[in-house]
């Protein structure tokens, strides 16, 4: 069975992306973000939303430790933050239902959403600008990198949170992150 551990990052969703993986038929656990990724069997990471990113721990670890990592929501602005990208203050603030767009339908985590999903979101802080080597795949009229992919490194992220019963779709966000841990 696949395993898939959620690093958390504090978030208040947490816990939900836990039972999101349990129920597609993912062996999981949450793990705390201050635990080692050497101490940890895993198939893939899930990095976690949380509220700050003064509390990430050694979450960024988890880049290098040889799995497909899923950042959500401040688990992506971390993705970017430690690989050279950009994030910054969201003009749009607090969470709302976002329409996405999807801009590479190719994409193994959100192409199959293409061409556009509603989402639950928060953007008080987003991602500005891509590190090198990922690709924005997803976008909004209130945010101008909705999911990021480094596919040669199996790095992804989501702007939205996919775990909460108000985005469209958020199972298969899962079941292709599982794909791709699969694929491996």
């Amino acid at each position: 069975m696949t395993r898939i551990v959620v690093v958390d990052n504090h978030g208040q969703f947490t816990h939900l992306e836990q039972r999101a993986l349990r129920d597609i038929g993912v062996d999981t656990d949450i793990v705390d973000n201050e635990t080692p990724p050497d101490e940890v069997e895993a198939d893939g990471v899930v990095l976690s939303g949380g509220p700050d990113m003064d509390r990430i721990g050694r979450a960024p670890d988890y880049l290098d430790a040889g799995v497909p990592v899923l950042g959500i929501c401040l688990g992506m602005q971390l993705i970017a933050a430690e690989l050279g990208g950009e994030v910054g203050a969201g003009d749009y603030g607090g969470y709302a239902d976002v329409t996405v767009r999807i801009d590479d339908e190719d994409d193994p985590l959100v192409g199959s959403l293409a061409p556009e999903t509603r989402v639950w979101a928060s953007h008080a802080d987003e991602v500005k600008r891509v590190p090198e080597g990922f690709t924005r795949t997803a976008e909004s009229d209130v945010c101008g990198v909705e999911a990021m992919s480094d596919t040669d490194h199996d790095l992804y992220g989501v702007q939205w949170h996919p775990e909460v019963a108000h985005t469209e779709r958020g199972e298969e966000v899962f079941e292709n992150f599982r794909a791709v841990c699969e694929g491996r």
